[in-house]
């Protein structure tokens, strides 16, 4: 698990977390993740959750993260629901992309809606469960043994 109060200069991602990139659309935020819209959608409501800790990717994640994976999930579901009025269970697929298929060295998950508003392509960057997508299940599934946190979530 990496140190929450860490951040990368250089790392996009840290920056918008962090409110030091004014150009990004940010749909949530509160103290461990920000929810903001990818600027290069895959379908009409394309958004990315992010820790505002730096976390390199999901091979960096041990099962002492769960906490954090799961409350991604849960608030882009919430941001889909309230703010784009879109059935998260139904319309939607959530996941990551596994390196060295990722853009941007910062952990993001992708909630995307409506898939079937995806183009050809889009559906097949974003397809689950292939060698550069999976999705936040899976990752679940196959998070290796790490340090339990202090209070039993990861922060």
């Amino acid at each position: 698990m990496t140190s929450p109060a860490t951040t990368v200069e250089r790392c996009i991602f840290c920056k918008i977390a962090t409110g030091a990139d004014p150009s990004a659309t940010i749909m949530f935020q509160n103290e461990r993740i920000c929810i903001f819209k990818d600027i290069r959608p895959a379908a009409d409501h394309h958004l990315l959750a992010v820790p505002k800790h730096h976390v390199a990717s999901v091979r960096a994640l041990t099962t002492a993260d769960r906490p954090l994976l799961e409350e991604m999930r849960a608030e882009l579901e919430n941001v889909m629901r309230d703010q784009c009025q879109i059935d998260p269970v139904t319309m939607a697929v959530f996941g990551f992309h596994v390196p060295p298929f990722v853009t941007v060295k910062h952990l993001h998950m992708h909630g995307i809606a409506p898939t079937g508003n995806m183009g050809f392509i889009s559906k097949m960057i974003f397809k689950p469960n292939t060698m550069w997508f999976n999705t936040d299940a899976a990752v679940i599934d196959k998070l290796p043994p790490g340090p339990a946190a202090e209070d039993g979530a990861s922060k």
